[in-house]
């Protein structure tokens, strides 16, 4: 695995500090930043995503909240996107 270092948000204190890499060899985002509260992920599930799809989040995944100032590090794709989801 290669990663590069995206950013992190400025004048964060040393243990709260919300971070981005990026996996070079997949593309996919590693995101270290606050877990949702039971009310957000509760709030997620009320919305859902697609219909027929199930609301649960397995315990293999999580909902996180990214504060809005950390998109500005998100790399944009320069090729086709994919709707096929990693495992």
């Amino acid at each position: 695995m290669r990663l590069r270092f995206l950013g992190i948000i400025p004048n964060t204190p040393i243990d709260d500090s919300p971070t981005l890499w990026l996996d070079e060899d997949t593309g996919d985002l590693l995101i270290q930043t606050y877990r949702a509260t039971p009310d957000e992920v509760a709030a997620c599930q009320g919305i859902g995503s697609v219909p027929g799809h199930s609301t649960n989040v397995p315990d293999h995944e999580t909902i996180v909240r990214l504060p809005a100032v950390m998109l500005k590090f998100i790399p944009r794709s320069e090729g086709p996107d994919s709707d096929t989801p990693r495992s």
